[in-house]
């Protein structure tokens, strides 16, 4: 199936990072936001590794959440071919452009979540971003495994640390 990215990044001037998935799910396409697949685990871990307090299931205070820690969200394609949620499965894939929206920002840390996440952009978006990805474990419900091992919080941990760096 052929999708195209549907909505807008979240950030505005005062963004430091970037978390980038690869395209959105179905679910979350269906929700009408990032990371919206009801078992998705990305607001939870987010704000664990924040130290702050999860926010309500509702775009605008997910939006509120990002913008007030500082934390741009966008996904690497604008479109590809794509079976369901498979990652594994994209072909044609189409990368967004990040030069423009970073020089808007104060974002100098961009993270992936997920292996096909950091692939494409370290492939098709690094040399135009000026920057490479950093990869962070996914936080789909197909990587429950991994979510419950104690290396998967510490990677995630390097948001706050990325927060608090000049």
């Amino acid at each position: 199936m052929s999708v195209v990215h549907p909505w807008q990044p979240v950030y505005d001037e005062r963004s430091k990072i970037f978390i980038l998935g690869t395209i959105p799910s179905p679910k979350s396409r269906e929700y009408g936001f990032y990371y919206g697949h009801p078992q998705n685990c990305f607001w939870v871990v987010l704000a664990r590794s924040l130290s702050a307090a999860e926010p309500a299931p509702d775009i605008a205070s997910r939006t509120a959440f990002l913008l007030k820690n500082r934390v741009a969200v966008w996904d690497v394609l604008r479109s590809c071919d794509i079976a369901g949620a498979a990652d594994s499965s994209i072909v044609n894939p189409v990368a967004n452009r990040f030069a423009p929206l970073l020089a808007k920002t104060r974002i100098d840390r961009i993270f992936t979540t997920g292996k096909t996440a950091t692939e494409l952009f370290n492939r098709h978006c690094a040399e135009e971003a000026g920057m490479p990805a950093t990869y962070l474990p996914s936080t789909s419900p197909a990587n429950r495994a991994a979510q419950s091992k104690p290396d998967f919080y510490m990677k995630w941990a390097q948001i706050a640390c990325a927060l608090n760096e000049n």
